[in-house]
């Protein structure tokens, strides 16, 4: 049997990515073919924990397994780097760690990408303004349309909008946007799922999806025009809902994914639901993409 091809991308090496690399690395390499993209210091910082790990060559050996390394950053060495506080070094070496492992999978050298995380902050003090690993790796492959999803038990969400400011979110929500988000997601997600036809339940923007104009007009001239004309088109929708009363299990039950307007409505609900437990999965690559559902944990 050929196993799958994995790329696994180390994040900030400041933070939680190399710990749960050495942890989880024997179980994920029982299973597949990995190779690791990221700074071999972040490893280092752990040197006498308790998981212990050997180099090599360019290959990390722990818990039984032996998988190569590629590190981009050769010179972000131990002295440059601390362990539980980012900044410009393991900002870049996080963001030049995914670069490498993006276009080593793009290239058709793996299967697919799993992402540890990183931190925003640590990347744009190295001179990366990106704001996120959805984003830098759509420009990396040249994407069109990428959306943000999470998969966790009996509970799937996509993002309309992801990190940008709640302004913003307002601003810039129009018909076409709604659109091409819930036609975009239905389909890549029913793809993953092997489901077509995915019944989605879609969040209103306003406290009880706007209560008819009293709250906000949002649903009754964008939102729900839009799913008027989907649904004409034949995709399954159920909303608009209000945000606090969609998360029940009656109406979960109903659908098979949630569409949320704006990151918290969507992952607070689902990181207090099922914190840990959570698949990140980037829609629209032309690679699969996933990732824990947290961010690096530096404290």
């Amino acid at each position: 049997m050929t196993l799958p091809r994995i790329v696994v991308t180390l994040g900030d090496p400041c933070g939680i990515g190399p710990e749960l690399l050495l942890r989880t690395l024997p179980e994920l390499a029982a299973g597949a073919s990995v190779t690791v993209a990221g700074a071999r210091a972040g490893v280092d910082l752990l040197a006498g924990g308790p998981v212990p790990f050997a180099w090599e060559g360019d290959h990390l050996v722990t818990g039984g397994c032996r998988v190569p390394w590629i590190d981009p950053t050769p010179d972000i060495g131990t002295a440059a780097l601390v362990l539980g506080q980012g900044g410009a070094a393991s900002g870049r070496a996080a963001v030049e760690g995914v670069r490498a492992g993006a276009l080593r999978v793009q290239a058709g050298l793996g299967d697919a990408l799993v992402t540890l995380p990183l931190s925003k902050a640590a990347a744009h003090a190295a001179g990366y303004p990106i704001p996120g690993h959805t984003e830098f790796l759509q420009a990396l492959a040249g994407s069109p349309i990428t959306r943000m999803a999470f998969a966790s038990p009996g509970l799937c969400v996509v993002l309309h909008t992801v990190h940008q400011s709640l302004r913003s979110v307002i601003d810039e929500l129009d018909e076409d946007a709604v659109a091409e988000t819930l036609s975009f997601a239905a389909d890549r997600f029913g793809q993953l799922a092997g489901r077509p036809g995915l019944r989605v339940a879609v969040a209103g923007l306003n406290p009880h999806a706007g209560e008819d104009g009293a709250m906000g007009r949002e649903e009754i001239e964008v939102i729900t025009p839009t799913l008027e004309q989907l649904r004409r088109e034949g995709l399954e929708l159920i909303g608009p809902l209000p945000a606090d009363t969609l998360f029940t299990p009656p109406v979960l039950a109903r659908g098979d994914a949630v569409l949320a307007m704006y990151h918290d409505q969507g992952l607070a609900v689902l990181k207090y639901a099922t914190f840990g437990q959570g698949i990140n999965v980037t829609l629209g690559l032309p690679v699969i993409r996933t990732s824990v559902d947290h961010g690096t944990a530096f404290d």
